[in-house]
């Protein structure tokens, strides 16, 4: 099996330090790799396997000889750099929203449409972090009972607002504590001890840009039809990591709470916490860093018909983020299309 030249573009970032971790514990194979970030990381050292490397700014010349591009350093340098990357013959697999719904680009969920992968034009997108771990639940339902309607409410960690947030909460929190005023810069409004029912900038049908995220890349990725009735709220909480889900699937046929734990239990990157009389149900910290989706609370919904509601949790930042994007590598190269 050929063995790919990788570049890790926004290795400095919080997720693409994840990426980095990840590319070592699944020892991803390589002949090469680079380290690439923005010009004011150029030249600094980074940790990689035990030994440093030197970071490299990241310009179209740098991907010459380059196969494959993890990238995960925003959607303004993806729509600057993508295509010089594809340009000089890599696959550029990027994180952010910049490609996501085009036509021509595969929106993939390692596990759940690897086959769209053989579709790619020189770039493939990873989703966004509360679609990737909600695939992986709803595919194995959907492949038994077909999804006929959606309800999706989130609960979304800190660390996916990136770094800055991080320490906003950690801030404001010790603020809030002190009883000191505090002048939030990241959030619209404090994040310590509130929840905040806003992620992303509102669209013109009340909807935030995230929730409508989750609505358009759940059908992509499932190849719903576009009439299927999806709909999401999007909620910040004062958590560091971990994403969860409240969840309420109607199905065009029959399922059973134990149906769906059957399944669930067999599904790839999933695990089932699921004892309610022993208090067992997953939660923000049961994830964090960890690599499945954890999904309790499995019971049959009291508002339709073949419904089922559930709870899932995972680490935004792993299966959210930075694992999937690695799992897509590890699929291009095992599924040799660089």
């Amino acid at each position: 099996m050929r063995k790919p030249h990788i570049a890790v573009l926004g290795a400095t970032g919080v997720v693409g330090r994840e990426i980095l971790s990840i590319l070592a514990e699944n020892n991803v194979p390589y002949e090469s790799i680079k380290f690439l970030a923005s010009s004011k990381s150029a030249g600094k050292q980074i940790e990689f396997k035990g030994e440093m490397h030197t970071i490299i700014e990241a310009t179209p010349e740098v991907f010459e000889g380059v196969n494959v591009v993890l990238a995960s350093a925003g959607g303004s340098t993806s729509l600057a750099l993508a295509k010089e990357a594809v340009k000089r013959g890599a696959v550029y697999i990027d994180n952010s929203s910049a490609f996501r719904m085009e036509k021509d680009v595969p929106l993939v969920i390692a596990g759940v449409n690897d086959e769209d992968l053989r579709k790619h034009q020189g770039i493939i997108s990873n989703p966004n972090c509360s679609t990737s771990q909600l695939m992986l639940v709803l595919k194995p339902l959907h492949d038994y009972a077909k999804i006929k309607r959606l309800i999706v409410s989130t609960y979304q960690a800190v660390s996916g607002a990136g770094l800055a947030a991080i320490n906003e909460l950690t801030a404001s929190t010790e603020a809030k504590l002190k009883g000191e005023t505090f002048e939030n810069k990241k959030f619209v409004k404090n994040i310590a001890f509130n929840v905040i029912p806003q992620i992303d900038v509102f669209c013109d049908n009340g909807y935030t840009k995230e929730e409508m995220k989750v609505v358009n890349e759940t059908k992509k990725i499932l190849h719903l039809e576009e009439k299927t009735p999806i709909t999401c709220t999007a909620v910040r909480v004062p958590v560091y990591n971990s994403h969860s889900e409240a969840v309420t699937i109607e199905f065009e046929k029959e399922i059973t709470p134990e149906k769906t734990r059957e399944l669930l239990e067999n599904a790839w990157g999933v695990e089932v916490m699921d004892d309610i009389d022993n208090m067992v149900f997953p939660t923000p910290i049961d994830a964090a860093g960890k690599n499945p989706v954890y999904v309790g609370r499995i019971r049959k919904d009291l508002a339709f018909d073949n419904a089922i509601s559930l709870w899932c949790v995972a680490d935004n930042l792993r299966i959210g983020a930075a694992l999937n994007t690695v799992r897509i590598a590890e699929k291009v190269i095992e599924m040799q299309l660089f």
